[in-house]
């Protein structure tokens, strides 16, 4: 799978803290898919992220046939683990 980064997905990707591999990780095995309110085009997937003291991840994406196009990511504080 190709996983393409938008300028902004970098942006706020280095000003988070988060890493590639924790993103791709998110999209390749989610605890949770959800399609996006706003633009049907796009997925959201979660994932807890154990480097960051079980933290949710939130990965905004466009499936694409080779891969998918990272939109944003951020660590969602309205979710926790259970």
């Amino acid at each position: 799978m190709r996983f393409t980064y938008t300028r902004h997905s970098r942006t706020v990707m280095e000003e988070r803290g988060l890493d590639t591999g924790w993103v791709e990780r998110t999209i390749l095995h989610p605890d949770q898919l959800e399609q996006d309110a706003r633009d049907p085009t796009l997925l959201r997937a979660f994932t807890a992220i154990p480097e960051r003291d079980g933290r949710v991840l939130c990965v905004v994406y466009r499936p694409e046939p080779d891969g998918c196009i990272i939109v944003t990511a951020f660590l969602d504080r309205r979710r926790r683990t259970t």
